[in-house]
């Protein structure tokens, strides 16, 4: 995972938030399913392949006080780390951390609330996507839920440089098991900074 490391570290060393490809001014999509689950503000959020998503501070500004950030790009998080304390005097829990490894993230008490917008599609190998639903099933608690978005099948192939793996909702169902109970689904158009067309699925499970 090292070179994937130096990837994401150049990529967030190197570019500002616009110029990312993934960057999202207002993360609506996300926020309608977050809505959906009802959280006490002290609920547990983990957000994993944070980056420097301005997510976290929607969710800060919306009272939310046990938030996690996790990346495997320190750069990324630092800047993400920097940006809450100077805007919001908050701060942030950042776990650096490998989602096809993890370690860290391993030993977290039980979370409310699993997010992940645009990471699990950079897992190619089938160890790699059973580390990250292995670990979805160790943390979330029971009741809790697991707000899930990634390139649909018809999706783009590529995202920074790096080949995808591409998913619809019953492949993600599949994943997760009878563990879990899908909750709303969604097609998704994601419009990039540049213009492009990028077709996603966004899927809402609980835990029963």
């Amino acid at each position: 995972m090292n070179h994937l490391k130096s990837h994401w570290d150049n990529v967030y060393d190197t570019k500002t938030d616009p110029e990312l490809g993934w960057y999202e001014p207002h993360p609506e999509t996300t926020l309608q399913l977050i809505d959906k689950c009802n959280l006490q503000p002290n609920a547990s959020i983990l957000a994993v392949g944070a980056g420097t998503s301005n997510l976290i501070d929607t969710l800060v500004a919306k009272g939310f006080q046990n938030l996690i950030a996790n990346d495997l790009s320190r750069v990324a998080l630092d800047k993400l780390k920097a940006r809450i304390k100077e805007v919001f005097n908050h701060d942030l829990n950042c776990v650096v951390d490998d989602l096809t490894q993890p370690k860290v993230l391993q030993e977290l008490a039980p979370i409310d609330l699993w997010v992940d917008r645009a990471v699990l599609h950079f897992f190619l190998k089938e160890e790699e996507q059973t580390a990250y639903f292995d670990l979805i099933k160790k943390v979330v608690a029971k009741d809790g839920y697991a707000l899930i978005a990634v390139f649909a099948l018809n999706g783009a192939e590529k995202c920074c440089g790096l080949p995808l793996q591409r998913y619809n909702t019953d492949m993600l169902q599949d994943k997760l098991g009878d563990e879990f109970q899908l909750l709303e689904s969604m097609d998704y158009t994601f419009i990039n900074p540049f213009g492009g067309e990028r077709p996603y699925v966004y899927t809402l499970f609980k835990r029963v």
